[in-house]
């Protein structure tokens, strides 16, 4: 097939604004008067014209002649300019004659490109340019002749080019460094036979960073010994040469090092002295080299201790992200190297940016051991102090900063006992913050799990009880108190507290402050009053004045405890919480050796208390309104258990013992699947491929001395291990392929669909089924949904029996349901008949954007009550056990349960929380509400509610979900 003759079509490499004139485009003829103008920005302008004319597809064939005539000799530069954008544009070779084309398609000699005889000026222009005496016109020249890629043009200029290698200004040296490169790449032995010889002779004695650069980079491509040779000549100065062409060294490195293991030594010394370099680029190119070639120790120590620098040197956030991604792929691997640069890594939490400082944690947490426990503890213990005592530096960071940092200590503290202690008192002191309720949490676990800090820990939980706000909070403050208080003295002083906070009943608002209140809200709601009076200005003449005054609000001295506060205003949960915790402990009172005076007072107050709860609870108007059957209930039972003796020997077993027996079980869960997912993460071993080359040290030649370090040491041991990434990508490949045309059609297509975060690469494999050769094949696409085509197929030609495979790039913005369609055309070259063929649509599942996360909680619910859009799938499966249900739905959506659960344990009910996040950063979030019902014969009922920020996220979740819920994957016996 000939190239294109329409060399716009071929190679146009810009793009220009729409608006060049008003009133649209003029025509050939104004433009070829305009060029005649010894105006230059007449000129400029008509030129303008002309080439947007042009990439309109317009041929404009009498504009050439006047552009050699009267804009080629210019002396004004920026008409040069756009002189060499025409150059670019306009069709260089004459157009073939219908007979000539008859002839090749009936198989007569192929078509040869004429160029066209105007051409030859503008060659003579391009060389004038090229002697010009101005060192800018000749480098801007020999920029342009970068782009140009006929070899008819630049045959005659070669001499010139060379010519430009020894100007004495280094702009013109180092664009002729390109042009020679552009020449030989293109045009090999043809035009400059002699161009690596050229280039290695100018390299040795070239002094400016620009050109020596270009001078490499061509000799890089087109003569890799010479490249080398020129390296090992030079490996002591390539620190002087600048960042450009130590990248190249880098890239250089790269690839003769993967094509031939054996040249690694060659390499370390120049890679090691870029380890150093004063340009973060430089340094973290040769980090990420070094690791990527060697698994050996001394490398790996290098590289992470370059990477440690570059975290805690560099500003950018996003230079910080990267950096902490390869420390996390060098920590898989050599964790042990990661451990003794963790206090490094630590100082990057200075960081005002939560995603870093998480980041940090997550990397640092992985690596601490018994060893550096303490002074990572230490470290975080003042991070945390830090955020109450500057409020202007944690002011970005906030309440999120601060839980990270509570949650990484009780990491340490869960995983290290011996540091327990010293976190604990420091972490009480934040019980009464917005981090309140993971310290809570955190408490309530180690006051289960060392029972040695228990009597300390109640001590300090009791001094800060009075200062606890939030809900939440207090109700674990109260279940702490109610289940562990074993001792007579804090027994007896925790029930003081509690009393002495919640008052005596009616729970009610006083009349007195209610009063106030509400005239203080009439105030406030009164606003400003205006108060105009005439006043005596100092010259003696009368004005009016209008004075807005504002009544003074006044300050009412509120002293009420704020766990009455929280009773007062409704809670009926808290309420439920205190009436369990003052029973267990009247309940152990005797047990632990409290009088038998001071128990029975106990009894009468808690019972006093529990009515005034009860009372609360049917006068009050909350929002848990509904739970007052519950509460009543559970209070009801309390009662009972005071005050009948046959209740209290049935059900105190049951209250003091039951309630730890189960929050410890709920901890061993929580353990137990904190293992298993560090075992699934130690068993992603990668897999070596049956035809792999193994290393062994003993056989391997001795050419590497004993002063160098050896890049292949331990990779022998790698691969033999199967310690390196070899796993195989065919069968993930083969399940994204999809069938877009018939096998009994003219043309068969099928897609092999890749899809990487935000891109979608297409690979179309095309098929020519029919004994004609098929000419402007083109697979036209479209798509629905957030998708957008930044890359469409190209026409192809194909012949009899032949196959293609053409590509196409889309870009996804969203994990809306898309779906990708198209139509493939084509025309016969025998009949020159037009085919058109549907394709099949291509679904784009969520299922490839969707990838299981974690959070806690408390993040978790407030993401729910924050997020609008909601799913609500009825559940109907054949599934007849809850927990085969939860597994299935949980594979099936790509999502991480939250909520521990025991399977050994059978229940007639079931409710988990499943969270995911998209490539997108979008939040997907499922609650699981299932019910096994007898009067169903043994059918699951229930609900599965999805919510999301955004919509299409929750109805693509749902649509998943509906499909899928039926019944477990059949599977076929072998």
């Amino acid at each position: 097939m000939p190239p294109p003759t329409n060399s716009n079509e071929s190679y146009c490499t810009f793009t220009l604004a729409s608006d060049v004139t008003t009133g649209g485009l003029p025509s050939e003829e104004e433009i070829a008067r305009d060029l005649e103008s010894s105006d230059p920005k007449v000129k400029r302008h008509a030129l303008k014209a002309a080439i947007m004319a042009m990439l309109g597809g317009e041929a404009m064939p009498k504009i050439l002649m006047q552009v050699i005539r009267f804009c080629i000799n210019s002396n004004d530069k920026p008409l040069k300019k756009m002189c060499m954008l025409y150059w670019e544009v306009v069709p260089k070779y004459q157009e073939p004659t219908s007979d000539e084309v008859l002839r090749a398609a009936s198989g007569g000699p192929p078509l040869q490109r004429k160029l066209l005889p105007e051409m030859i000026l503008v060659c003579n222009a391009l060389m004038n340019d090229l002697n010009h005496p101005n060192e800018f016109v000749r480098g801007s020249m020999l920029r342009f002749l970068c782009k140009v890629k006929d070899e008819e043009i630049l045959g005659p200029l070669v001499p010139s080019i060379k010519a430009c290698l020894e100007h004495r200004h280094q702009y013109v040296r180092k664009n002729a460094a390109l042009a020679v490169f552009h020449a030989h790449h293109l045009h090999g032995e043809t035009l400059i036979p002699d161009a690596p010889e050229l280039i290695s002779a100018f390299i040795l004695a070239e002094t400016d960073v620009g050109a020596r650069r270009n001078a490499f980079l061509m000799l890089f491509n087109e003569s890799e010994d010479l490249a080398i040779q020129y390296l090992a000549n030079n490996m002591d100065d390539v620190g002087k040469f600048g960042d450009g062409f130590a990248l190249l060294v880098l890239e250089l490195t790269r690839k003769v090092c993967r094509r031939d293991p054996q040249q690694k030594s060659r390499f370390v010394r120049v890679l090691f002295q870029m380890l150093s370099s004063n340009s973060a680029a430089v340094s973290y190119e040769a980090a990420w080299t070094l690791v990527s070639l060697s698994s050996a120790p001394t490398a790996v120590r290098a590289a992470a201790v370059t990477y440690a620098n570059l975290l805690n040197s560099q500003n950018d956030n996003n230079v910080k992200m990267i950096v902490l991604e390869r420390l996390e792929e060098i920590k898989t691997k050599h964790s042990k190297i990661v451990q003794e640069l963790l206090m490094d890594i630590l100082r990057a939490l200075s960081s005002p940016n939560p995603d870093i400082c998480k980041k940090v944690l997550d990397v640092a947490l992985d690596v601490v051991t018994a060893r550096n426990v303490s002074d990572v503890v230490t470290t975080l213990k003042r991070e945390v102090q830090k955020t109450t005592q500057d409020d202007n530096s944690s002011e970005a960071k906030g309440m999120v900063y601060r839980n990270m940092l509570i949650r990484a200590i009780h990491n340490c503290a869960v995983r290290f006992p011996s540091v327990a202690e010293s976190v604990v008192h420091t972490l009480m002191d934040f019980i009464a913050t917005d981090g309140g309720m993971q310290v809570a949490i955190f408490v309530r676990a180690i006051v289960e799990q060392y029972p040695a800090l228990r009597s300390a820990i109640l001590t300090k939980l009791l001094s800060c009880l009075d200062e606890v706000d939030n809900n939440g909070v207090m109700c674990i403050c109260l279940w702490i108190l109610g289940e562990y208080c074993d001792t007579p003295d804090i027994l007896q002083e925790a029930f003081d507290d509690i009393t002495t906070q919640l008052g005596e009943p009616p729970f009610v608002v006083k009349s007195k402050d209610k009063e106030a209140a509400d005239k203080a809200a009439a105030d406030a709601a009164a606003g400003p009053k205006m108060i105009t009076k005439n006043i005596v200005l100092s010259d003696g003449t009368y004005a009016t004045q209008t004075v807005y005054s504002e009544s003074k609000t006044p300050v009412v001295s509120d002293n009420t405890p704020h766990l009455r506060k929280m009773i007062i205003g409704g809670d009926v949960f808290l309420g439920s919480i205190i009436a369990s915790s003052l029973t267990k402990m009247c309940l152990r009172a005797v047990d632990v050796g409290v009088d038998s005076a001071k128990a029975k007072s106990m009894t009468v107050k808690s019972l006093l208390i529990m009515c005034g709860i009860v009372k609360m609870a049917e006068t009050t108007v909350s929002a848990q309104k509904s739970s007052l059957a519950d509460c009543s209930e559970r209070i009801a039972l309390c009662v009972r258990a005071l005050l009948d003796p046959k209740a209290t020997a049935a059900l105190k077993k049951t209250l003091l013992t039951e309630g730890k027996a189960k929050f410890a079980n709920f901890l061993k869960v929580v353990k137990e699947k904190e293992g298993k997912d560090t075992k699934k993460e130690e068993a992603l071993v990668p897999k070596t491929q049956p035809d792999d080359m193994i290393h062994f040290r003993q056989l391997r030649s001795l050419a590497v001395q004993g002063g160098d370090l050896d890049l292949d040491d331990g990779n022998d041991l790698a691969r033999a291990t199967g310690y390196v990434d070899g796993g195989s990508l065919l069968s993930n490949e083969l399940s994204h392929v999809y069938q877009l045309s018939g096998f009994a059609d003219p043309v068969y297509a099928e897609a092999a669909v890749t899809v990487h975060d935000y891109d979608i690469r297409l690979e179309i494999l095309v098929i020519n089924r029919t004994p004609n050769t098929l000419s402007n094949l083109t697979v036209e696409l479209s798509t629905m949904g957030d998708m957008k085509i930044v890359e469409r197929p190209q026409s192809q030609t194909i012949g009899p029996l032949d196959q293609i495979t053409i590509r196409a790039s889309i870009k996804v913005s969203s994990t809306e349901t898309g779906h990708i369609f198209g139509t493939i055309v084509y025309t016969d070259a025998s009949t020159l008949e037009k085919g058109y063929i549907n394709l099949n649509d291509i679904h784009m599942d969520i299922m490839d954007y969707i990838r299981p996360a974690t959070c806690t909680d408390e993040v978790f619910r407030s993401m729910w009550a924050e997020f609008e859009w909601e799913n609500k799938v009825a559940i109907s499966t054949s599934i007849p056990d809850l927990i085969t249900f939860l597994k299935h739905i949980v594979q099936s959506t790509n999502m991480r349960c939250l909520t521990p659960h025991d399977e050994k344990e059978k229940g007639s009910f079931l409710a988990a929380n499943l969270y995911a996040r998209s490539v997108f950063g979008e939040d997907a979030l499922v609650n699981v509400s299932v019910e096994k019902k007898d009067d169903n014969d043994g059918k699951l009922a229930g609900y599965i509610r999805i919510r999301s920020k955004t919509q299409g996220i929750a109805l693509s979740l749902g649509d998943r979900i509906t499909s899928v819920q039926r019944g477990l994957p059949k599977v076929t016996a072998q």
